[in-house]
Parts: structure tokens; sequence; C-alpha cells
């Protein structure tokens, strides 16, 4: 009876003390709220929200907003997309150690990829900038060149060639030649036949080519110190070769190589535009929509699946274009 006794007496005394204690850690607690500064409990509740869109941003969903017409008509300058990055593997740290993904990039998706000319600062300035990004909602963005302009970190594209490919482009038409073939497909028939519905912007029409080769030849002839035939000058000028750099370069490219077939750069870089492109294993094809337009896969090659950070899932703003990115 003694020992009974003795046992509810310990059980009572440790419950009263265990419930003084959580009375008195609650009551320090809100004696810590009252004393704290609104400002910098303001500031606190920001830091953690910024801190738990960080993580969110690099291991699930990213929030992305387009910066140019490069995927016009698909998506638009000042559109505002989720990507999805946790298909294709999150990075452990911007620039560290990616990790393997549920699944690999198809063709025909619309894919955000580190850009291949990028120079990173480190995964810790990167986490700073983008930091800063979101607490002052997109105003202030430190990662600049030496002339002040925004550095372009990612880019976003449609996955168009896959291993195994290979690609060509003439006058702004794509074609393929795909593993175990034969012949050249172009990218209109080949959408045709496999049931892909996605566009493709053109803002150069088929007769003006005539005008940018022009202007391509001719400024290899200058390029060379030579006097450019009259028949190329009056087709080209400044004005047609902005229309398509691509056409442009390749004409002047094939005409040095014509000049000087001995030169080694001239004859790389004149197969290049002939014979297109390769698509080694493991990596992707990516190309804006808007065709005339983009600074994509033809400038700086196939991209490593390493680099490809995700594929956008839809659009959210503005809420008149919202929808599935196709």
């Amino acid at each position: 009876m003694t020992a009974r006794k003795d046992f509810c007496v310990v059980l009572q005394t440790g419950t009263e003390a265990l419930l003084t204690f959580r009375a008195r850690r609650r009551l320090a607690k809100k004696m810590r709220q009252q004393a704290k500064n609104p400002v910098l409990d303001w500031i606190e509740a920001i830091l953690w929200a910024a801190c738990v869109v960080l993580v969110v941003n690099q291991y699930l969903f990213q929030a992305y907003r387009i910066p140019s017409g490069s995927m016009l008509e698909t998506l638009l300058v000042g559109d505002m997309i989720f990507v999805d990055k946790l298909s294709f593997g999150p990075e452990l740290l911007p620039g560290v150690l990616k990790s393997p993904g549920l699944a690999r990039a198809q063709r025909g998706q619309v894919i955000v990829f580190e850009n291949p000319t990028y120079l990173s600062r480190g995964p810790v300035y990167t986490i700073l900038q983008q930091m800063l990004y979101m607490l002052t909602l997109t105003l202030v963005d430190i990662d600049r060149d030496e002339n002040g302009e925004p550095r372009v970190h990612y880019l976003i594209k449609r996955a168009i060639g896959m291993s195994g490919d290979r690609i060509r482009i003439e006058r702004g038409v794509v074609s393929f030649r795909f593993a175990g073939t034969e012949s050249w497909i172009g990218e209109g028939e080949f959408k045709a036949g496999s049931g892909m519905g996605y566009g493709n912007h053109r803002s150069v029409a088929s007769g003006d080519y005539a005008a940018i080769e022009a202007s391509g030849m001719a400024a290899a002839y200058g390029d060379a110190g030579l006097p450019v035939p009259v028949g190329l000058t009056v087709n080209g000028g400044e004005a047609a070769a902005q229309k398509d750099g691509f056409a442009f370069d390749s004409a002047r490219v094939r005409t040095m190589y014509a000049m000087y077939p001995q030169d080694p750069r001239y004859a790389s870089a004149a197969r290049r535009y002939s014979a297109g492109w390769f698509i080694p294993e493991g990596r992707v094809f990516p190309m804006g929509d808007n065709r005339d337009n983009s600074r994509d896969a033809r400038y700086f090659g196939p991209v490593s699946e390493r680099k490809v950070l995700g594929k956008a899932l839809f659009i959210y703003w503005p809420l008149s274009r919202a929808g599935a990115v196709r």
C-alpha cells in the first residue's frame, strides 16, 4: 500500500513539474515574441519564406519568366511558367552534383538547361543571387556582365534532335537523318508522320534567302580584302544579314572556304554548315520555336543531358494564357 502511495506521489510530482516546465517555456516564447521588433519579425518571416522557395525551386518546381521571343508562338515574352525539375534529376547545389532523374528528355519537349556559354561564379554566388532576386520581387539581379547587362544563366528551348540523329539546317529548314537510315527527312514531314504538333514561327520568307546569302558572300569578300562583285552588293546589306544570322554566316564561311580551301578553320566550319551535326550519346539538340530569332544549338552545339535541368509544365501568368506548355 505504501509503495503504491509513493508511486502516485512521484507520478503527480513529475506531471506537475512537466506541466510547469511547458507553461514556463510557452510564456518565455510569448515574452520573446512580444519583445521582438516587428520589423525584425517580418524580416525573419520573409527570409524563411525565401529559403523554402529556394529549396522548392532547386529540387522540385522552378518558376521561370520568359525573357525573349525565341519560343514564339509557344511562349511569349513575360510568360511565367513552372518547370518540373524532379523528373530529370535536380542538382544538389546550383551547378554541382546532378542527381539521377526519373526520366530523360524526349524529342519535342520544351526544356530548360544551363547556358553552355555561361561562366559560373560558383554555387554560393548563385544562391545569393537567386535569394536577392526573389526577395526584391525580381527587381535586383546582381548576376550582370561588365556592361551591366543580366547574364543569361538558363535557356529554354525545344528538344529537337536526340542521341544518334544527324541534323542539318538550310535556309531555316531543319532536316533529320535518323540512326540506321540513309535518307534525310524534313522537319515538317517528320512532324506530320509522327503526330508531333509543335509549331515553328518563321519571320523570314523563302524569297529573302537570296539576299541573305548574297550578303554573306559579300562579307566574305570584304574579310578577304577583295573587291565585292557588283551582283552581290545590290542584293544584300546589313538588313538582310540580320534576318537569319545562321544563313548569313553559312554563306560567308562557304565562300571563305572556296577562297582558302587549305585553311583548316574554314574547312571545319564549312563542313558543319553543309553536313550538319551528329548528336552523340547523352546529348540533345535544343532549338527555339522562333527559328529566325533564337540563340540555340546551331551556335553552341548539342547539350549534355547533365545540363538539362527540367521541362516546362504550364503557364501560370498571365491568366489569359494559363495552360499546359506543348
